[in-house]
C-alpha cells in the first residue's frame, strides 16, 4: 500500500510561503482575537475562504478553529485569487492564504491582515502578530515545498542532490528571486526534513480525521 512516509526518502526542505488570515478593510475585525470573539458569539455564521478543499490553507483553519474552540464556516474556492475576490466581494468574512496571494491587496490597503500563521513575524509584515503570538503558543501552518526521491534511492545520491539544492538557496542569484515570491529559504535536508515530513503527517493526519476532511 501506498505510504507517503515510506513510499519516498527526504531530501530538502527547500523554501515556506507564509500563510496571512486577512479580512476587508472595512471589516469590524482588526484583530485576530476581534474575529474569534464574533465566532464565538455568533457560531456557525461567520466565514473563512481559501483555496481548496483538502488543502494547506484549510488544514491551518481548521487546526486554528480546534485550538481556538469556534464554529466557523469553512469556504473552499478553486484557488486563492476567486477566495480573495469573495472577500473583497463582501461575501466572506475571512480569508486565509499564502502572502503571495494577498500583498497586492494589502498594500493597496483593500484587506487588513489579522495574523500570519508562521511561528515568527514575516519581514514584509513585522507590525503583524502571528497567530502564536495571540494566544495559541507553538502555532505554526506554512505553505512549504521540498524535494523527495523514490525509496531505496542510494545515500550518497540523496546527498548529492542536496547539496545541489543547498548551494542553489545560497545562491546570492536566488534570493531576490524567491523575495519577489514570498517565500523564505529553509534548507533542512535528509534526516531533519524527514523528522518534519513525520510531524506534518501526524499533526495534519488528526486534523484530517477530526474534521472529517476529504478530497473532492
Amino acid at each position: 500500500n501506498y505510504d507517503p512516509l515510506t513510499s519516498f526518502e527526504p531530501i530538502c526542505y527547500l523554501v515556506r510561503s507564509p500563510l496571512v488570515i486577512a479580512v476587508n478593510i472595512a471589516s469590524p475585525y482588526h484583530t485576530l482575537a476581534d474575529l474569534l470573539n464574533a465566532a464565538r458569539s455568533k457560531p456557525g455564521e461567520l466565514t473563512v475562504a481559501s483555496a481548496g478543499p483538502a488543502s494547506s490553507p484549510q488544514l491551518a483553519f481548521e487546526t486554528l478553529k480546534q485550538a481556538a474552540d469556534v464554529k466557523m464556516i469553512y469556504v473552499p474556492y478553486p484557488g486563492s485569487a476567486p477566495a480573495v475576490s469573495a472577500l473583497l466581494g463582501g461575501h466572506v468574512t475571512s480569508v486565509i492564504a499564502a502572502y503571495p496571494n494577498v500583498a497586492e491587496q494589502l498594500r493597496s490597503g483593500q484587506l487588513r491582515a489579522l495574523a500570519t500563521a508562521s511561528l515568527t513575524r514575516i519581514e514584509l509584515l513585522p507590525e503583524v502578530p502571528t497567530v502564536a503570538e495571540s494566544g495559541f503558543k507553538d502555532f505554526e501552518a506554512d505553505l512549504w515545498y521540498g524535494m523527495v526521491a523514490p525509496a531505496k534511492t542510494p545515500a550518497e545520491t540523496l546527498s548529492q542532490l542536496a547539496g545541489l539544492f543547498i548551494a542553489a538557496l545560497q545562491s546570492p542569484e536566488i534570493k531576490p528571486k524567491l523575495d519577489l515570491q514570498g517565500l523564505y529559504p529553509v534548507g533542512a535536508c535528509g534526516a531533519d526534513f524527514g523528522a518534519y515530513l513525520r510531524k506534518q503527517h501526524d499533526a495534519y493526519g488528526r486534523i484530517i480525521r477530526d474534521a472529517n476532511i476529504t478530497a473532492e
